[in-house]
């Protein structure tokens, strides 16, 4: 399935949570990657029991902005960036001599990959402050990173979360090869694995998978996160960086 450009206003969340208009062609990508998640019991016990304390703090976040303005406010980011027209480099300075190190406001939350070619404020032309920006190799979540991300609905009040897959991505590729390495890195195969199989091993398809699967666990696994969805709060929203035109584009 090719990454699509759709406007935030269209975009309404089937049921599997993922951020899709159209459920056709990933309840199994969803179904997979639930069950994938209760694998690890433990893990989950922890994300749950972390996504307790954090949801009883009231949000501190300061923004207005519906979820539907906060991602059309990253897209047209993005434009910018595409186009070489930057805001934000000029922000950071003035918010640098502000000297606003006290608290943080920002309205969106980013889950990206790892990799050096995807420099989330730049991608979205965002300055200091404005992204809540969690980066690990193949964009995969963990009751770590789902606990940061919590941290940024629950605490500092994110209207949308991005899950940010991008072209080319090294994870996605070593998943599929399946080698074996030195040291820790082929732990990041098994949350990747499942979008590989529903992927028929096409790098590709499978980068998008992956980040459909991996907005579906925030959305299903996190109750501070479904519950911001479900009171119209939040949007989770898998989307593609494409590393050669610089484009983000919405999954669907």
């Amino acid at each position: 399935m090719k990454p699509t450009e759709i406007s935030p206003e269209s975009f309404k969340a089937c049921r599997c949570g993922c951020g899709s208009t159209d459920s056709s062609g990933h309840e199994k990508d969803a179904d997979l990657a639930r069950r994938g998640f209760l694998r690890n019991a433990i893990a989950s016990t922890a994300v749950l029991a972390g996504a307790t304390v954090i949801g009883a703090q009231p949000a501190l976040g300061q923004s207005t902005l519906t979820p539907e303005a906060a991602l059309k406010a990253l897209l047209d980011g993005n434009q910018r960036y595409v186009s070489g027209q930057f805001q934000s480099l000029d922000e950071d300075l003035s918010i640098l001599k502000a000297k606003t190190v006290e608290k943080q406001e920002p309205f969106a939350a980013v889950l990206s990959c790892a990799d050096s070619r995807v420099p989330v404020e730049f991608v979205f032309d965002q300055s200091i402050g404005q992204l809540f920006v969690v980066r690990v190799a193949g964009n995969v979540t963990s009751p770590e990173i789902t606990a940061s991300l919590e941290y940024g609905v629950a605490v500092l009040g994110t209207k949308v979360l991005v899950v940010l897959g991008h072209g080319n991505c090294g994870a996605v590729k070593a998943t599929i090869e399946g080698k074996a390495v030195p040291g820790q890195i082929s732990v990041l195969y098994a949350p990747i694995r499942p979008a590989v199989d529903a992927a028929g091993g096409n790098l590709d398809a499978a980068i998008d998978a992956n980040a459909r699967m991996q907005a579906t666990l925030l959305s299903d696994a996190s109750p501070v996160i479904a519950r911001a969805i479900k009171e119209g709060k939040l949007m989770v929203v898998p989307a593609r960086y494409d590393i050669a035109s610089g484009k983000v584009s919405v999954l669907v």
